[in-house]
């Protein structure tokens, strides 16, 4: 037994001498950092089809697939339904309802009461909007479209068919087109060169024999400009409404439009001062506005008489 004592002895010396190293061995090791999860995102991934859970909850939704994409709904400019249709216009980039009106023979007045809008400031690219009065499309009653007015000053806009070539503004256009730059006052009581349906006698927008120094041009300017003084008196050419009187149509500074039936609208711009407001009653030779040089290079009166807006 005293052998087998010393054995154990021994093999007990061993395998605590072993300990002893591995604890050696131990000490120089760092226990890992303990990991803490905190719900963080994850680096979202810049491919298509990527779920990225969300930034707080976690969770992942599911990835918008290419099917679902196409089916979404895309917005259509108001009144893209009739987009091409006669008696509707398509709103392009830098056009305002004045300018439209202007082109159509009507007013932004008529104009936004015919579409419904609340602010007729704010119309987009690409709208639709109706610009032929009540009563003229197909199918309609013509006996909704003429509201009582006073007599010789209708309400409602003009028809949209374009004008034929000799729609020309009296007989100023011809003065100024044949190159002859003193004109001639018309008669006062003869009818207007214009003719057509509703036409006026037309009478000169400035006194006298006005020096014609700008021409004809239906391309470009759409009108003719006379030569004035500033503050010489701008009278309007026949009985009518004043549509507007403002300078938000750009290019013809203090501008002025009246209208005198469902044909003709005339226009008088680059005033100096404007005498008159809008939906104010004008006769003929009415002084309106005083001539200046607002949005152009010299002091000039452009006018235009406009034939269901052209």
């Amino acid at each position: 037994m005293p052998r087998l004592s010393r054995c154990q002895h021994a093999v007990s010396a061993l395998a605590l001498a072993g300990l002893v190293a591995l604890g050696g061995c131990a000490s120089g090791l760092r226990a890992p950092a303990p990991v803490e999860d905190r719900g963080g995102v994850p680096p979202a991934s810049s491919g298509p089809g990527s779920t990225a859970p969300a930034a707080l909850g976690g969770a992942t939704p599911a990835p918008v697939t290419s099917s679902e994409a196409a089916a979404a709904p895309v917005r259509l400019p108001p009144g893209a339904e009739n987009a091409g249709k006669p008696g509707y216009y398509t709103v392009r980039a830098g056009e305002n309802l004045t300018r439209i009106a202007l082109d159509h023979g009507t007013s932004a007045r008529e104009l936004a009461r015919l579409n419904n809008l609340e602010n007729p400031n704010r119309i987009e690219v690409g709208q639709v909007l109706r610009v032929a009065p009540l009563g003229t499309l197909p199918g309609e009653s013509l006996a909704v479209a003429r509201p009582v007015a006073s007599p010789g000053v209708p309400v409602t806009g003009g028809p949209l068919p374009a004008a034929t070539s000799g729609a020309r503004a009296a007989s100023a256009p011809t003065a100024a087109s044949s190159g002859v730059r003193q004109a001639a006052a018309p008669d006062a009581g003869s009818a207007s060169a214009l003719g057509g349906d509703d036409a006026l006698p037309w009478g000169w927008p400035v006194a006298g024999s006005p020096e014609v120094v700008g021409s004809f041009d239906e391309q470009k300017t759409k009108g003719i400009d006379l030569a004035g003084k500033p503050g010489d008196a701008v009278l309007a050419a026949a009985d009518g409404r004043v549509v507007f009187a403002g300078n938000s149509l750009r290019g013809y500074g203090n501008l002025i439009i009246v209208k005198h039936n469902d044909t003709f609208l005339s226009a008088y711009a680059h005033n100096q001062t404007l005498l008159v407001k809008e939906e104010q009653t004008v006769r003929k030779g009415q002084k309106i506005a005083e001539m200046g040089n607002s949005d152009a290079d010299r002091v000039k009166l452009h006018f235009e008489i406009r034939r269901k807006g052209k």
